[in-house]
């Protein structure tokens, strides 16, 4: 096991009916003039929002309101946010939503005060020492970005991420019955980018830490199990709430305590989005984590990564003459799960084609200029082959 730090700051109040609490718990963190943040109109629609203003105003409370923010969030729109939260005097951004609208409100709330631009920040141009408060409402199952350190924009076709602890959110409220109305779709979305999170950090370069193993292997059997149970039945409250859950733990940094591992299948995906920002993340990792396996699986030593993945969160049968057998049948039982969903297979399916690849390829790896320290190191060609892996 590596040495690690872990300081996973947020206060979590989850359970049902926790959104009726918003008020108190804002003004119990000090806030006086929240800006209440959101994306489009399912929100509103639910009536989310209505409950949320009067609870804001029950508790004393003026705030602002400022929404739009969409999917792939830009750095001009959480730039603008800034502006907007400045303007008004707010002291705390509370974001109302899912990763897209909790990521702007991140980067948003280093530059209210400061002046000092998300993009730049983004680029480590800049690097800020404080923000206004951050509070979260969640509304859908996925990135993890409530309790998470990092943050995503995208900026001119470039999509890139920002690390730090600033970036933990000083509370979270989670209510698993926010989450019954999300469209399939969207559900499916968040099971696999939950997953994602939690298996880059399983195919780690050392595997001494059993411990870690197992926390994994137990969330992913939770998710997918819990993650079928919520597409046959939205309103299943205990499959809801393990995948709320779930999708904290597996990216507030616990999953990857004591492993030496990192986000690259992520960072893969990020070029996807980028290019078509109507591509859902959760989407594209669908399409991208079967190919990525598949790349891992050409090299020796990973296979015995391989086989315990198959045999440890599919359940399948180790076949020890010919352990490829189980190395393949692993790759083809996450494929098939995620078609289970509805999640797609392939680039073609997403908009994409073979004429994006050198694209792409060149854009994760700074033209060739990074290699990834992954299991089997990628740089620009193995890149590539990964991507091509996903036609």
């Amino acid at each position: 096991m590596e040495n690690f730090y872990l300081h996973t700051s947020t206060e979590v109040y989850f359970g049902r009916g926790r959104a009726a609490e918003t008020g108190e718990i804002v003004r119990a963190h000090g806030a006086r003039k929240p800006l209440l943040y959101y994306g489009g109109g399912s929100a509103e629609r639910s009536g989310l929002l209505g409950r949320i203003r009067s609870s804001l105003a029950g508790a004393g409370l003026d705030f602002a309101e400022l929404g739009g923010v969409r999917s792939n969030p830009t750095a001009n729109f959480a730039a603008y946010t800034a502006r907007f939260a400045r303007e008004k005097g707010c002291d705390m951004l509370l974001a109302v939503g899912g990763g897209s609208v909790i990521d702007s409100a991140k980067m948003a709330a280093y530059c209210v005060r400061s002046g000092l631009e998300p993009w730049d920040i983004t680029m480590k141009r800049a690097v800020p020492d404080s923000r206004v408060k951050l509070g979260v409402v969640l509304t859908i199952a996925a990135t993890g970005s409530e309790t998470s350190d990092s943050a995503v924009l995208t900026h001119e076709g470039q999509k890139r991420g920002y690390t730090s602890e600033l970036n933990r959110p000083d509370f979270a409220i989670m209510d698993p019955e926010l989450t019954y109305t999300l469209p399939p779709y969207q559900t499916a979305c968040g099971v696999v980018d939950m997953m994602t999170h939690t298996m880059e950090r399983y195919f780690c370069t050392n595997t001494d830490n059993a411990l870690a193993d197992e926390l994994s292997e137990g969330l992913l059997r939770a998710v997918i199990a819990a993650g079928r149970r919520a597409m046959q039945d939205p309103f299943d409250y205990e499959a809801r709430a393990t995948l709320m859950f779930a999708g904290s733990l597996s990216h507030n940094g616990l999953m990857g305590a004591g492993r030496r591992c990192g986000m690259w299948a992520h960072k893969l995906e990020h070029e996807m989005s980028a290019l078509d920002p109507g591509i859902a993340h959760g989407a594209g990792l669908a399409v991208l984590w079967p190919a990525y396996l598949r790349f891992l699986s050409a090299d020796e030593a990973a296979q015995a990564r391989l086989c315990r993945y198959a045999v440890k969160i599919w359940g399948l049968e180790p076949d020890f003459e010919r352990p490829r057998r189980t190395v393949e049948a692993g790759i083809e039982a996450t494929r098939a799960y995620f078609n289970s969903l509805g999640m797609p297979s392939t680039l073609r399916e997403l908009g994409l084609s073979e004429a994006d690849i050198a694209r792409m390829s060149d854009g994760c790896t700074g033209a060739g200029t990074v290699t990834y320290p992954a299991i089997v190191p990628i740089g620009r060609a193995e890149a590539e082959r990964i991507f091509r892996l996903c036609l």
